[in-house]
C-alpha cells in the first residue's frame, strides 16, 4: 500500500516538473488541455507530427503537420490565412468542443467548424497524417466531428479524399502554396468538377490549366495509370459522394500526391530507410496536356512534327499564327454545315473535348445516338461511351475544345461532323462525284509528270544554237519562206484561223497536200529570237499523242514562222483549255524547267474545276486573270464560289477545296516554292496529308479596266507579258 502511494505521489511530481506534451497521451489533447509553440503531438505510429512551423526563410508561425521523419515535408496547414508572427501560439479545445488556435493576445487565429457540440471531445493525431475531433463519450462508435482530411492543403495523402459530399456540399480540393515561404492559398487548384459528368481539373485561378476527360466506367478518360506496386487510384460515385482517393500498397514505400506552386501536381515516393522524395510522375507531362492548346476544332499530336492540326474540314482561324506555332487561335470550317447531307468523321484513341455545350443522354444504341446527332443541327460531334457504368450518348455543340491524340488504351473515339457526304455514305451519286475528281487529277497528274521526266532526260542533249542561223542543230525539217508563203496564199485573211501574243495562226495546205497550221510570229512582238529557240527545241522534243505535232520552222530574215499538224476537229485545247499555259520565268526569261510544267498542271487544274479559261477571264469586281480570281477567293475563304456552277451537284467539296489548294501550290510564281509533280500527285491522293498554304500566284497584277477584245489586240502587238501559246481552232 505504501508503495502504491508513492508512485502515485512520484508520478505527480513528474508532470508538475516536466512539459505537458510528456504529460497527455502523445497522440491526442482531450478539453482545457493545449499544445503551445515548441510542443508537438506525434502520431501512434511515429508517422506524423502536429506542431508550430516556419516555412522557408519566413518568420511566421503556422499550426501544421508533417512527416515525423522528414519534418521539412508538411502535408497540411492550420492557419493558412492567418499566421502568427510570435511564439506564443497554443491549440486547444474549447468548452463548445471546438479547436481552436489562438495568439498571444488570446485571440483566436484559426478554428474548426462543429455542426454538433461533443459531451467529452478528442483531438488526435492519426497515423494517417488526419487530424480528428471525436466525442470519447461514445462507447459504440468512434465517428469524427470533424477532420483535417476535409479540408486538404497542397497534399493528398492515402485515404484522403478529393471530391465532393453531396449530402453536406462539402468541397474537397487541393490548393497550391503561394511560394515556398508562404502556405497561403496559391493560383492552383487540384478538384472534380461534375458540373455535367465527373472529370479532373487543375486549376489556375479561375481558368482551366489541365483537365482529363470524363470518366468511362473504368478511368478517366485521357488520364493513363501507371501499372505500379505502390498505390491504387479508386473512384467512387453515387448518390452521396463523388470523390478520388488512393491506397497504398507497400509498406516498404511512403507516397503522396502534392500540388506546387508552379502549377505541378506531382506523385512522390520515399523509400523506407531514405529521407529523399522521387518524383513518380508530374503533369503536366508534355505540351498536350495544355487546356487547349491547339485551339478550338484542333487535335494536339504529341508525336508528330506539327503537334498541331486543325479537325478534318477545318483550316486555321490565322495561318500566319500557326507558322509562328501561335495555334491558340484555333481552326475553323472551311464550309458552314448545310445540316443537310453532313457526315461524321471517326476520330480514334483521343481524349473527347471538353464538356461544354455538351447534352448525355443515357440509354440509346450507337446507331441511335448517330441519329440523334445527325437530326440535330447544333449538334458538331457525338461519342458513345460508357458513362458511370452504363452505356450514353455524348452530343457536342459549337466548338470542340482540347481534344488530344492518345497513345494509351484510355482513348475514346468521337464523330466530327463534317459536310463531306463522302465521308460516311457512298451512293452512286456521290460515287461518281468522287470518281470525276480523281479521274481528271490522276490523268492530268500523270500526263505533265511524264512531260517533266521527258524533258530532264531530254534536257543534256539540247546545245546552244546560234541564234541567227537558220535552225541550226534543231533537228526539224527546214521551210523556206517561198513555200510558206504559197501554202498560205500569201498569209491571207481568210486562211487566218487564230492568234495570240506570239502573232497570227493561217491554215495552209503544203504541195503534197498536207494541211498545216502556221504559226507566224509578229514582227512587232518583243519576243526574241532566244524565246522562237526554246518553243522549236520544246515541242520538238517534247511530243505527246494530245498535243499538236511540230512539223518544220522557218528562219528567214526577220521571220520566223513554225509549222503544226493541222487539227480539223480541234486539238485538247477545245476540251481542256490551254494546257501549254507557261510559267512568267519562260514568259519573262525565257528559263524553262521542271517547274514550269508544274505551273501549267496548275493553271490547268484551275481551269477544270472553274470551268474558265485563264486567258480571257474577266469578273465585275477586279481585272485579274483567273489565277489572281483563285488566289482572291481563298484568302477571303470563298475557294467554293471558283466552283463551275455544273458542278454544284456533283462533286465533293473538300476534293474541290483540295484540288483549288494544289493548284494555287502550282502557280505560285517563284518556281522554288512550287511543289515538285510527284508531290502533287501525293497531295491528291491522300486526303490525311496537311498542304501548306500558297503563296500569290504568277502573273498577280491587275489587267487595265478595258473589254477583252481589246486586250486580244494589243497582246498581238505587245507580247512582252503574253504567253506564246495560240489557240488553233479548224474552220
Amino acid at each position: 500500500m505504501e508503495t502504491h502511494i508513492f508512485l502515485a505521489f512520484f508520478c505527480a511530481w513528474i508532470c508538475l516538473s516536466v512539459p505537458m506534451e510528456f504529460c497527455i497521451a502523445a497522440d491526442s489533447i482531450r478539453m482545457d488541455q493545449s499544445i503551445s509553440d515548441g510542443e508537438t503531438l506525434v502520431s501512434s505510429g511515429q508517422s506524423f507530427e502536429l506542431g508550430f512551423f516556419s516555412p522557408g526563410s519566413s518568420n511566421s508561425k503556422y499550426l501544421g503537420i508533417w512527416y515525423k521523419n522528414t519534418p521539412q515535408t508538411v502535408v497540411w496547414v492550420a492557419n493558412r490565412n492567418n499566421p502568427i508572427t510570435d511564439s506564443y501560439g497554443v491549440i486547444t479545445i474549447t468548452h463548445n468542443g471546438g479547436l481552436v488556435l489562438l495568439n498571444q493576445t488570446r485571440s483566436v487565429i484559426w478554428s474548426s467548424e462543429l455542426q454538433w457540440v461533443p459531451e467529452n471531445p478528442v483531438a488526435q493525431l492519426l497515423d494517417t497524417g488526419n487530424l480528428v475531433l471525436w466525442d470519447n463519450s461514445s462507447e459504440i462508435s468512434k465517428s469524427y466531428i470533424w477532420q483535417s482530411f476535409d479540408h486538404p492543403s497542397d497534399t493528398m495523402l492515402p485515404g484522403m479524399k478529393v471530391g465532393w459530399n453531396l449530402k453536406t456540399g462539402l468541397q474537397r480540393n487541393l490548393t497550391s502554396w503561394r511560394s515556398d515561404d508562404d502556405p497561403s492559398p496559391g493560383d492552383f487548384s487540384y478538384k472534380i468538377d461534375i458540373s455535367i459528368l465527373p472529370y479532373i481539373v487543375l486549376g489556375a485561378g479561375s481558368s482551366i490549366k489541365i483537365r482529363s476527360g470524363p470518366w468511362n466506367g473504368h478511368e478517366f478518360n485521357g488520364v493513363h495509370l501507371l501499372n505500379n506496386s505502390v498505390y491504387n487510384s479508386i473512384f467512387v460515385a453515387n448518390k452521396d459522394e463523388v470523390y478520388v482517393l488512393y491506397e497504398t500498397t507497400s509498406n516498404e514505400v511512403i507516397t503522396r500526391v502534392t500540388l506546387n506552386h508552379l502549377g505541378s501536381v506531382q506523385r512522390l515516393v520515399l523509400n523506407q530507410g531514405s529521407s529523399e522524395w522521387d518524383v513518380l510522375y508530374s503533369i503536366p507531362n508534355d505540351v498536350c496536356e495544355n487546356y487547349g492548346h491547339c485551339g478550338a476544332n484542333g487535335i494536339c499530336r504529341i508525336g508528330k512534327a506539327q503537334i498541331c492540326e486543325c479537325l478534318t474540314g477545318f483550316t486555321p482561324k490565322s495561318q500566319e499564327e500557326w507558322d509562328t506555332f501561335n495555334t491558340s487561335g484555333g481552326c475553323i470550317r472551311r464550309t458552314p454545315l448545310d445540316c443537310q447531307e453532313d457526315g461524321f468523321v471517326k476520330v480514334t484513341g483521343v481524349k473527347l473535348p471538353h464538356l461544354i455545350y455538351v447534352h448525355v443522354i443515357m440509354a440509346v444504341s450507337p446507331r441511335e445516338c448517330e441519329a440523334l446527332c445527325s437530326n440535330n443541327c447544333s449538334c458538331t460531334a457525338y461519342a458513345y461511351t460508357n458513362i458511370n457504368g452504363s452505356s450514353g450518348c455524348l452530343m457536342w455543340s459549337g466548338d470542340l475544345i482540347d481534344i488530344r491524340e492518345l497513345t494509351s488504351e484510355t482513348g475514346e473515339d468521337i464523330y466530327i461532323r463534317s459536310n463531306n457526304p463522302e465521308l460516311e455514305s457512298n451512293t452512286p451519286k456521290k460515287k461518281k462525284k468522287l470518281v470525276i475528281i480523281i479521274v481528271i487529277s490522276t490523268f492530268s497528274g500523270i500526263l505533265a509528270l511524264g512531260l517533266a521526266v521527258w524533258f530532264i532526260s531530254q534536257k543534256k542533249r539540247i546545245m546552244a544554237t546560234d541564234q541567227e542561223r537558220k535552225g541550226e542543230n534543231i533537228e526539224l525539217p527546214l521551210f523556206d519562206m517561198a513555200t510558206i508563203a504559197t501554202a498560205t496564199d500569201n498569209f491571207s485573211n481568210t486562211n487566218r484561223i487564230g492568234g495570240g501574243g506570239f502573232g497570227s495562226v493561217y491554215k495552209g495546205r503544203l504541195s503534197a497536200g498536207l494541211e498545216v497550221a502556221v504559226k507566224r510570229l509578229s514582227k512587232n512582238s518583243a519576243q526574241g529570237v532566244q524565246e522562237f529557240k526554246n518553243e522549236v527545241v520544246l515541242i520538238a522534243k517534247l511530243q505527246h499523242k494530245n498535243l499538236v505535232r511540230l512539223l518544220g520552222c522557218c528562219v528567214q530574215g526577220e521571220e520566223r514562222i513554225l509549222l503544226y499538224e493541222y487539227m480539223p476537229n480541234k486539238s485538247l485545247d477545245y476540251f481542256i483549255f490551254e494546257f501549254g499555259y507557261m510559267s512568267p520565268e519562260y514568259v519573262i526569261d525565257g528559263h524553262y524547267s521542271v517547274k514550269s510544267d508544274v505551273f501549267s498542271f496548275g493553271v490547268l487544274l484551275l481551269e477544270i474545276v472553274s470551268g474558265k479559261k485563264n486567258r480571257g477571264f474577266s469578273h465585275p469586281d477586279h481585272h485579274h486573270n483567273l489565277l489572281g480570281h483563285a488566289w482572291l477567293l481563298w484568302n477571303q475563304n470563298k475557294a467554293l464560289e471558283l466552283l463551275d456552277a455544273c458542278l454544284d451537284d456533283s462533286c465533293v467539296t473538300l476534293q474541290v477545296l483540295r484540288c483549288i489548294q494544289v493548284g494555287l501550290l502550282c502557280v505560285q510564281s517563284l518556281p522554288a516554292e512550287r511543289p515538285a509533280m510527284s508531290s502533287v500527285i501525293f497531295m491528291l491522293g491522300n486526303e490525311g496529308v496537311t498542304l501548306p498554304q500558297p503563296k500569290h500566284p504568277g502573273f498577280f497584277t491587275e489587267r487595265s479596266s478595258v473589254d477583252k477584245y481589246t486586250i486580244s489586240e494589243k497582246m498581238e502587238l505587245h507580247s512582252e507579258n503574253a504567253v506564246t501559246i495560240s489557240m488553233l481552232n479548224g474552220r
